[in-house]
């Protein structure tokens, strides 16, 4: 992830004096030149997403054999998008990540792909799943990028980032 500029600063541990629980206060400093602020006051829900990703991926090296993300791609897109891409594969590797997304360059670095749909039928919610492989994968990819009038730019590129993911080094 691109955090060059991001600075962790210590963790703030203050008490409760009524009660005697501790607290914890997370301070950052997201953009050169910044003071480390608290993340609660000062993160974009794209940071918070980051931020949490690299937590988990921090996490991930003591050995969870799961992981799971819902919408870690929440506020971002371009660029970052593509490195939270990276970043979920190379947690993935030795371990089953599961990963709730919308978003192309996320979804197309799976190894697994699962098309979730929610349907409201006589007044109740239904959620179903497919695996999507070959052609099925690639119309979702390519949906994902262009919306429901899939064309055939949005194809190509859909092939592309697929394809992307088999040449990534292991």
């Amino acid at each position: 992830m691109r955090t060059e500029h991001a600075v962790c600063a210590n963790l703030h541990f203050g008490s409760e004096e009524d009660s005697g629980l501790e607290t914890v206060e997370f301070m950052i400093a997201p953009n050169p030149g910044q003071p480390a602020r608290p993340l609660r006051r000062i993160a974009s829900g794209g940071e918070l997403s980051r931020v949490m990703l690299a937590l988990m991926g921090a996490a991930a090296e003591a050995g969870p054999a799961t992981l799971v993300f819902d919408e870690v791609d929440a506020g971002i897109g371009g660029r970052v998008a593509s490195v939270v891409a990276e970043t979920l594969a190379r947690t993935a590797e030795g371990r089953q990540v599961l990963c709730v997304t919308h978003l192309a360059p996320i979804a197309a670095l799976a190894d697994q792909h699962l098309r979730v749909v929610k349907n409201v039928r006589g007044g109740r919610t239904r959620v179903t799943a497919a695996s999507l492989t070959g052609d099925d994968r690639v119309e979702e990819v390519a949906r994902m990028l262009g919306g429901p009038a899939t064309t055939a730019a949005a194809r190509e590129h859909a092939r592309g980032l697929l394809g992307a993911r088999r040449k990534r080094p292991v």
